[in-house]
């Protein structure tokens, strides 16, 4: 069991790696772009459980602008580190802000939300732990390459001790 969990680590860090290769830009690089992107996959993966407070109002203010700039650019959102936990159907009450923050994102703006399936599954956790309105990935680096073969640009969202810093 020690050496499976050893196995499935290192195949996820590996995942990771390929994703943190993939070519990144900032919001600065696409709202110069001349042309309109053909999407935008804004991307989170943070220790701190409490990042998408911070990340999500990062990730809608960035949409507003990209839609601004390039209006119909398809997005999408994928969060798959410690901070995806939030939410938890069972942590609605708790995380409601941060609920209705990625409601409001698919609902409202078009933008779906995934979450990553290995990871919850290290955790104990299925699909089921997440609610509708959430996407189960079968896995959140994955779901980030899968948007990048579209030829979508990747935006990784600032860190929230970054974010944070930054409100001060």
């Amino acid at each position: 069991m020690i050496l499976l969990r050893a196995v499935l680590l290192l195949l996820f860090s590996w995942a990771l790696t390929g994703t943190a290769q993939a070519a990144s830009v900032s919001l600065d690089d696409i709202l110069a772009k001349t042309t309109p992107p053909a999407g935008i996959v804004f991307e989170i993966v943070d220790r701190d459980p409490q990042a998408l407070e911070f990340a999500l109002p990062w990730v809608k203010q960035a949409a507003e602008r990209i839609k601004q700039r390039f209006p119909g650019v398809p997005m999408a959102l994928v969060t798959h580190g410690q901070e995806m936990f939030a939410l938890q159907s069972n942590f609605k009450e708790k995380n409601a802000a941060v609920h209705e923050q990625v409601k409001s994102l698919k609902d409202d703006q078009g933008i779906p939300v995934h979450v990553c399936e290995t990871y919850a599954g290290w955790k104990g956790l299925g699909p089921e732990a997440f609610p509708a309105y959430v996407d189960v990935a079968p896995s959140g680096p994955s779901q980030v390459n899968n948007y990048i073969a579209l030829d979508y640009l990747r935006l990784l969202v600032p860190k929230a001790a970054v974010l944070r810093s930054q409100m001060k």
